[in-house]
C-alpha cells in the first residue's frame, strides 16, 4: 500500500508572510496549522511527497519546475524540488503554495507534482487518484491543496451566498471523517458557483484513498473563513 498518509491545506497567496506584508499576523494560526499538517505528513515516513492541486488542465510537472509569486507582488520563484536549467515557471498557484509549504518544512525528500483540471468530473478525479496510487513507487505522502467556498460574506471574492456555509460544513465533515464517498459526492456545478477551488483535488484524494484500500482516520485542525474564503487544514492517516 504505497499511499501512507495525506494532508489537506489551502493555497491563499497571503499565507506567505512577505506577500501579506503588514497583514501577515492575521494568518499566523493558518500557517501554524499548515506547518503542523506537513510535519504529520512527514512523520508517516514517506519516501516521496506528491503535491496535488487544481490547475487549468490535468498535467504532471518535473522535479525542477517552479512557480512564481510575482503575480502577487513578490519577486520570488518557488522551487518544487531540484534546481536546474530544465525547470520552467509552470506551477499553478495551488502547487506553488504547496511547494512553499513543503520547502518551509526543511525536508530533503523528493517531490513530485500533479495538477487536476479545476473542472474535471468527479469520476475523472477518482480515476486520477487511483492512477496515482497504481503508479506510486515506494511510500508516498499526498499533500492536497484546495480552498473551500469564496462566498462567505459580502466582502468575499464571490460575494455572499447563503449556500456556502452548508457546503463548507459538509466538506469539513467529510475531511474529518476521511469520508471518500462524501467528497466524491460534491457537486461540480455548485462548487464552481461557490468558487470552491478544492473540489477536484479533494475528489482525487478520495479516489486515491479508496484505491489504496484499508481504513483511514481524518483530523481537521483548521476550519475558518478569513477574508470570506473557507480554508481547511486536515490530515488523513491509516488506522
Amino acid at each position: 500500500m504505497p499511499l501512507v498518509a495525506a494532508a489537506v491545506c489551502p493555497h491563499p497567496p497571503l499565507i506567505v508572510p512577505e506577500v501579506a506584508g503588514a497583514a501577515a499576523p492575521e494568518l499566523d494560526d493558518l500557517r501554524a496549522a499548515a506547518d503542523a499538517a506537513v510535519a504529520r505528513l512527514l512523520a508517516a515516513d514517506p519516501e516521496v511527497i506528491l503535491l496535488l492541486g487544481a490547475g487549468p488542465e490535468t498535467e504532471r510537472f518535473g522535479a525542477a519546475d517552479h512557480g512564481s509569486l510575482r503575480p502577487f507582488g513578490l519577486d520570488r520563484d518557488v522551487r518544487l524540488w531540484k534546481v536546474n536549467c530544465a525547470g520552467a515557471d509552470v506551477l499553478p498557484l495551488s502547487l506553488t503554495i504547496g511547494a512553499w509549504l513543503v520547502n518551509r518544512s526543511g525536508t530533503e525528500l523528493p517531490r513530485l507534482a500533479r495538477a487536476v483540471a479545476a473542472d474535471a468530473a468527479p469520476a475523472g478525479c477518482a480515476a486520477l487518484g487511483a492512477e496515482l496510487v497504481a503508479e506510486a513507487d515506494g511510500r508516498v505522502a499526498l499533500l492536497v491543496l484546495g480552498d473551500g467556498s469564496a462566498c462567505r460574506g459580502v466582502k468575499a471574492p464571490g460575494y455572499d451566498d447563503p449556500r456556502a456555509p452548508a457546503y463548507d460544513e459538509g466538506v469539513a465533515a467529510a475531511l474529518a471523517g476521511a469520508d471518500a464517498e462524501a467528497l466524491l459526492g460534491l457537486d461540480p456545478a455548485l462548487s464552481a458557483e461557490l468558487k470552491a477551488a478544492g473540489r477536484a483535488p479533494w475528489q482525487v484524494l478520495a479516489g486515491a484513498a479508496r484505491a489504496a484500500g484499508g481504513d483511514w482516520r481524518g483530523d481537521v485542525s483548521y476550519h475558518r473563513a478569513p477574508y470570506g474564503v473557507a480554508y481547511f487544514v486536515a490530515n488523513w492517516e491509516r488506522v
